[in-house]
């Protein structure tokens, strides 16, 4: 008899075993950063990977995979074995925004999206010397052309933001393009732009007394500037928030999903992991699958106004 017990037991082990192998995750995760390192979204990146491996029970390995303004880094994990054991950091130039601006080689929106990580304002920051002090004056030189906006290159996302605020105002505001966000800054700092949409970034401009924070580009203001107006006090309605999200490759298990949404929504509702992501400018803002691709829905629709309005055309295509 105690033999019959034992097989069964050995039975049971045997049929138990597959389970616990396929349990998600029971291996290293590859995070792409589909950027150079440095930056909001390498950032966004390293103070996630941490808390989530504990969360998760296994290692995140950060890749970053930098090129065609994030494309070439989202385009490999879409193409990488649709397991969850390979993921991306996402945003509007390579979901939202970027199809309207260039043929992208993967489907954007058939992506496995898992959800939002964090929002941010855009800075509008002036040069020092700039002959405006309040967002009225600043309001009043653009209306008369005396404005040159800097941004980091055509179709990028402080672009699209600047774009709208133009539109949106009917400032008579000049845009100018740069290669990348460093060289942009450097002009504004220098005096020789009288303007930048830019990312947290620029807070070290204007902590450091290079440039001064004009406005902010959420409907409210930002508790990291709490002086600095919403652009939406001078244009009713404006808002343009930049954004970072996580996606896997198409077909992914919807169980997969599922694990990595809750795992993360629960470690960005951490306080002291907050803290740390607010303290760098990028406030948590984790969405469930469902409104996540809602919010994607309705943000692709906006940066395709905005482009068709302005003709905006990226290099190439």
């Amino acid at each position: 008899m105690r033999q019959g017990v034992r097989r069964r037991a050995i039975i049971a082990a045997g049929l138990a075993w597959p389970a616990r192998a396929e349990s998600y995750p029971s291996r290293p995760i590859r995070l792409i950063v589909p950027f150079p390192p440095g930056g909001g979204v390498d950032l966004t990146a390293r103070l996630l990977a941490e808390p989530l491996q504990r969360e998760l029970g296994e290692t995140i390995v950060i890749e970053n995979r930098g090129g065609a303004g994030g494309v070439i880094g989202v385009d490999a994990m879409s193409r990488a074995p649709a397991d969850g054991y390979t993921l991306s950091l996402t945003g509007a130039g390579t979901t939202t925004a970027g199809p309207h601006l260039r043929a992208l080689p993967y489907d954007a929106m058939g992506l496995a999206h898992v959800t939002r990580l964090v929002r941010m304002p855009f800075i509008l920051a002036v040069r020092n010397s700039l002959p405006a002090r309040t967002l009225a004056e600043f309001m009043a030189l653009g209306r008369r052309g005396e404005i040159r906006w800097a941004s980091g290159g055509i179709g990028t996302s402080q672009h699209l933001a600047g774009e709208l605020f133009k539109q949106m105002s009917g400032l008579a505001m000049v845009h100018i393009p740069y290669r990348g966000t460093g060289p942009a800054l450097n002009d504004l700092a220098a005096g020789i732009v009288d303007a930048y949409f830019g990312d947290p970034a620029t807070l070290t401009l204007v902590r450091g007394g290079q440039a001064r924070a004009m406005a902010v580009t959420s409907p409210e203001r930002w508790p990291l500037l709490p002086e600095t107006p919403a652009a939406a006090e001078a244009v009713p309605g404006y808002e343009a928030e930049n954004w970072y999200g996580l996606a896997a490759p198409p077909g992914t298990p919807q169980a997969v999903l599922d694990t990595l949404s809750a795992a993360i929504r629960k470690v960005l509702a951490d306080p002291a992991t907050a803290a740390k992501f607010d303290a760098a400018g990028l406030h948590p803002a984790p969405l469930p699958i469902a409104e996540y691709r809602a919010f994607l829905a309705r943000d692709t629709e906006t940066w395709g106004r905005v482009v068709k309005a302005g003709n905006i055309r990226v290099d190439g295509d």
